[in-house]
């Protein structure tokens, strides 16, 4: 049974409002989902939004996820694969793309500055 996000015409966004700490994020990392049927436990569907990291914000351990995942660095800085102290890594300034397939591990990620991050995340229902 194929799931379908909700038609949505061009429509302004409230920046100020409908942002939330996703679950394991620590508190200064904010997402807004713009459009989601995502079931992550049928592994089906997808889901956009917007992640927003407050400056000098970092995650502590990389992420692995089965589905895939697109990432474009709207504004800002992120430095991937720092460690636990938000220490080193690779630093990156938008615009950077990242296509990541299910399973691969990514980060730790911090901002110095803070950044804006579109992401696109879906399962490849062909692989049911």
């Amino acid at each position: 049974m194929p799931m379908n996000k909700p038609h949505l015409e061009f429509q302004r966004l409230d920046m100020n409002s409908g942002w939330a700490t996703p679950e394991g994020y620590p508190e200064g990392i904010k997402q807004k989902i713009l459009a989601s049927d995502i079931d992550e436990k049928k592994k089906m569907g997808s889901r956009t939004r917007l992640l927003r990291f407050d400056p000098g914000v970092y995650t502590t351990a990389p992420f692995v996820h089965d589905h895939w995942e697109e990432v474009y660095l709207l504004s800002g800085d992120l430095t991937v694969g720092n460690d636990a102290q938000g220490k080193g890594g690779e630093s990156f300034l938008s615009p950077t793309y990242a296509c990541r397939p299910p399973g691969v591990y990514h980060g730790p990620f911090k901002s110095e500055k803070g950044c804006m991050l579109y992401e696109i995340h879906y399962y490849d229902e062909s692989k049911r």
